[in-house]
């Protein structure tokens, strides 16, 4: 069995805790990357990079190997992790896959383009314990399935 590395971009990820959590139990390294300093374990590893609207992405999408998980709610880097082999999870523990990265690579478009117009603001709605829970799963799930790659 492989083992997978977790690249965490960390920026806004609200489930940093539940990361650490879940690779401490299944043996995998986890790589957070943010564009300032953050405090994190001693056994995960902390990439600071130069701050920028892609330097965090650019830098995972770049070291990202097949069966790596990238945790993310950046549609385009899910993209750019699934054309290199990986899985990506956004932190409510929606799966990003081959099929439906195409509408939501179409949908954040539209939302720019509307937002462009200072239509659909709003932002995405609270974070919830069923949120962490589903990611908890999918992590968990994701984690397997590259184990058994």
């Amino acid at each position: 069995m492989t083992t997978p590395t977790i690249f965490v971009d960390a920026d806004a990820c609200p489930v940093k805790e539940e990361i650490y959590r879940v690779a401490r139990r299944t043996g995998c390294p986890v790589q957070v990357v943010a564009n300032m300093f953050m405090r994190t374990p001693p056994d995960v590893t902390l990439t600071v990079v130069d701050a920028g609207p892609d330097a965090a992405d650019d830098w995972i999408a770049e070291r990202v190997q097949p069966g790596d998980i990238v945790i993310t709610n950046d549609i385009p880097l899910a993209d750019r992790t699934l054309k290199a082999g990986g899985a990506a999870l956004g932190a409510t523990g929606k799966a990003f896959t081959e099929s439906s990265i195409g509408a939501a690579l179409a949908q954040r478009e539209l939302m720019e383009h509307l937002r462009s117009f200072g239509e659909g603001g709003g932002g995405p709605k609270p974070f919830s314990a069923q949120d962490r829970s589903r990611f908890l799963s999918a992590l968990d799930a994701a984690v397997m399935k590259a184990k058994r790659r």
